[in-house]
Formats: C-alpha cells, sequence, structure tokens
C-alpha cells in the first residue's frame, strides 16, 4: 500500500469519527430540545396531555412550542378554556399543529350552539367558486358517535369526548364536561385520528380526577372509519336521516332537500345529526316556480347561500347547555319547552327517563323558500320518527304561531 493511499484512508477516517461526533451532537440536541418541547406542550394544556402524544402527530416532530403568552394557556380552573400548539419547521417558522378545548355544562358559553351561522358549506374551492356549492360538507360536517355515542363524537380532524359527573362527585364538579383534541393540519391520517382519541380521552381522566368528577368513560372504539363528508341522494338516506327519505317518498320531491349527510342512529348517543341540502340541479328547477324576490334567492343559493337544513337532537345532560345563536347573540333554550326563533325550532320530549330537545335549524332563506306548512310538515316528521324510534314520551310541539314569521 503507498504512502498517499494511507494518507487517503487515515484522512477519510478520521473524517468519518469527526461527522459521526457531529451526528451525535445533533441527535443529543434533537433529544434535548424534543423533551423540552414535551414539558412546554403539557404546561400550555395544564399538564392534561402527554407533550410526547402531541408532538407524535402528523408523523412526529422535534420541536414544538405553544403561545408565548400564559393567558391563552389552558387553566382547568377557568373554563371553557383551551391550548395551541405548534410544530416548528425553521427559524422563526411554525404551523399549528394541535389543539385543546375543555368545556363544561356550567359555562356561560353553551356547550351546544344551533343556528344557521354554523354553515356546513363553504363557496369557493380556493380562489374560484365552486360549481357545486353542496357536494360536500367542507366547513362543518355531521360528527359520528364514538362506539354507541356516549363517550363523545368525532369527525376526521377532531374528537370531543364527554363525561356526565354523577353521584359523589365534588361541588364544584358540572353536570357535563368535554374535551376536544383538534387537529390543525390537512390530510389527518387514520392512525392520527386515533391518536387524537387517544389523547383526548386521557386528558378527560385527568381532568375528571382535577375536578371530581366522578364517573366512568367507556373504552374507546376498537375502529374508527373515516367520517363521510359529501352528500348522498335524500331518498336512500339512512341512519340520522331516514326519516327524511320516508318524508320525500310520501309528499314527492316538491321544494323539499334532495340529498342527505346523516349520521349513525344509535340510541344511547347522546347527540344526533342529520344534514340535509338542495344541489343546484334541483335549484334550478324549484326555481321555475319562484317569483319576484324568490328567483333571486335560488340564484344566490348556487354560488354563494345554499339551501340546507340540519336536525339536532340532545339528551340527558346535553340538554343543560343548548342555545340558538341568533345574529350573534346566545339564546339559551330549556328542555320542556317548544317553540321558534330566527330560522330554529324545537321541540321538547322525555327519552328513557331523561330530557331530549329536538331541533331543526333551516338556513335563511330557504325557509321562506319551502314555507311555513313544509317546515311544519319537516318537523313534525323528525321529531315523530326520533321519538318513536326511541321510545319518547311527553313530546311537546311549538305551537302553530311560532311559524307565523315564514
Amino acid at each position: 500500500m503507498g504512502a498517499a493511499w494511507r494518507r487517503l484512508v487515515l484522512t477519510t477516517a478520521v473524517g468519518g469519527i469527526g461527522l459521526s461526533l457531529y451526528a451525535g451532537r445533533l441527535t443529543v440536541d434533537d433529544i434535548r430540545d424534543r423533551a423540552a418541547s414535551e414539558r412546554a406542550v403539557a404546561e400550555a394544556c395544564d399538564h392534561l396531555v402527554s407533550g410526547a402524544q402531541v408532538m407524535d402527530l402528523q408523523g412526529g416532530t422535534v420541536r414544538a412550542e405553544s403561545d408565548d403568552h400564559e393567558q391563552y394557556w389552558l387553566d382547568v380552573r377557568q373554563l371553557p378554556s383551551a391550548c395551541t400548539v405548534y410544530k416548528v419547521t425553521g427559524s422563526h417558522k411554525s404551523s399549528e399543529l394541535f389543539r385543546l378545548i375543555v368545556r363544561s355544562s356550567d359555562d356561560p358559553e353553551a356547550m351546544n350552539t344551533i343556528g344557521d351561522r354554523r354553515a356546513p358549506f363553504s363557496s369557493y374551492d380556493g380562489y374560484r367558486p365552486k360549481a357545486d356549492v353542496t357536494a360536500v360538507a367542507d366547513i362543518d360536517p355531521e360528527e359520528w358517535p364514538l362506539g354507541d355515542g356516549t363517550l363523545g363524537s368525532y369527525t376526521n380532524f377532531r374528537t370531543a369526548v364527554r363525561a356526565e359527573c354523577g353521584p359523589g362527585s365534588g361541588k364544584e364538579a358540572p353536570s357535563l364536561l368535554r374535551v376536544t383534541a383538534v387537529a390543525r393540519y390537512g390530510k389527518v391520517s387514520a392512525e392520527d385520528r386515533k391518536r387524537l382519541a387517544r389523547i383526548a380521552r386521557s386528558a378527560m381522566r385527568q381532568l375528571t380526577h382535577r375536578v371530581g368528577c366522578r364517573t366512568r368513560l367507556p373504552a374507546l372504539p376498537d375502529r374508527m372509519p373515516a367520517v363521510p363528508s359529501a352528500l348522498s341522494p335524500a331518498t336512500a338516506a339512512t341512519g340520522s336521516c331516514r326519516w327524511a327519505g320516508r318524508l320525500i317518498k310520501e309528499q314527492g320531491q316538491r321544494r323539499l332537500p334532495d340529498r342527505a349527510l346523516a349520521t349513525p342512529a344509535r340510541d344511547a348517543n347522546p347527540v344526533e345529526s342529520c344534514l340535509l341540502a338542495v344541489g343546484p340541479d334541483r335549484v334550478r328547477a324549484i326555481a321555475g316556480g319562484l317569483d319576484g324576490d324568490q328567483r333571486e334567492y335560488a340564484e344566490s343559493a348556487l354560488t354563494h347561500s345554499p339551501w340546507w337544513l340540519r336536525t339536532v337532537s340532545y339528551a340527558g345532560s346535553e340538554t343543560k347547555s343548548v342555545a340558538v345563536d341568533s345574529f350573534g347573540d346566545e339564546v339559551k333554550i330549556r328542555a320542556g319547552t317548544a317553540g321558534g326563533k330566527d330560522g330554529t325550532w324545537w321541540a321538547s320530549s322525555v327519552c328513557d327517563g331523561k330530557p331530549a330537545l329536538h331541533t331543526l335549524t333551516t338556513a335563511q332563506p330557504y325557509d321562506d323558500i319551502l314555507g311555513r306548512k313544509a317546515v311544519d310538515s319537516l318537523f313534525r316528521a323528525y321529531v315523530d320518527d326520533i321519538t318513536t324510534r326511541r321510545g319518547c314520551t311527553h313530546v311537546t310541539y311549538p305551537a302553530v304561531k311560532d311559524f307565523r314569521d315564514l
């Protein structure tokens, strides 16, 4: 072996050792950064979550941070409260990764809000107007029950776990608690859906212990299939929207919705919803029978003001915190009452010995297109169906005068 070759081998070996030491130093730094980030995440979320679990989202990250101001950190003593975690992607660069929200039935703001301000559809695909506005519920999709629903609900990017505080709970414990784990990035994987559920349930266990809430949390389901957001023909609707398909077949399509997005109908589920909407072809068909101002409504329904309606029923403790969003102001409604306000109607019943509220929200001006008789018929068909299916009694409907403004 020549001298030149020996010098080359020696130089390469020394360089290799140097690179290995440098890589090892980076690895140690990464480990330290990750450990510090995990502690920061847990602290910002009032130690309800494991920083490691949060940082495993979106393929994992070495560095994460929260807002610099403690006033934006979660505080169990002052509900509602929330924390937001950011994924550090470079020097002075970060993007939202995760958000944890904690609510209770004692909060001044209602846990369950209904009204047409909760629009399920966006009008634009990027910077271009959509050709079919009601094809997909891309803003506020329907939530599917976790298991039978008693543990909570989920969508493809968030999981909400609920806990009812039973006998033996502390004096400060509310009737109902809800923890929501939200992925703040696009294309949430199936594995991340499961991670969000585990994070939310684990956070709820910590929370109930902290506030003295005596409860039993059901286990997470083995499967969490992807939640659909595309609407299907209403005449073939199943689950929570089956009643709408039957009504259309009985009364004819007329001006009724022709699209549906259903959730599994499970009687134990304390919250059950159904989204119905009108597709562009049906809007054009209806427009032919409209006059003046109403025809303008049809034109806007194809772009920025789609026609839709949503039914939601709440049972048990969920009824203690329900409000109608009336032009930005919350108007709370109580179980045992019935009425209507600003496009939202509600009825009451008793299901399995527990109070229940059954609601219908119609997007304005779709309620004007439908007319009083059609809205009344829709609402009664819905309430009759769910109260019969669940064996509810003491059904109280709104008075006819509550529909007089339609």
